[in-house]
């Protein structure tokens, strides 16, 4: 894994926005949202939407990816 996170820009309702992530992460981030025949994009807005308020997004994609890979 990288030791540095990356910035990546997703669109979110219809606003663009940053996400800084470790190569790792937007790898699996992007596997995962390929399995589920979705756009990072939208499954970006989904995480955003389930997040909870003290969660910042890159942490929530990150426990997302987890979360996938543990289930």
């Amino acid at each position: 894994m990288t030791s540095r996170p990356k910035k990546h820009s997703l669109t979110l309702k219809g606003h663009r926005t940053s996400v800084s992530l470790e190569d790792d992460f937007w790898q699996a981030f992007r596997e995962i949202a390929a399995l589920e025949n979705r756009s990072i994009n939208d499954l970006a807005a989904e995480i955003d939407r389930n997040r909870g308020a003290a969660m910042g997004l890159a942490s929530a994609i990150r426990v997302y990816v987890l979360r996938h890979y543990r289930g």
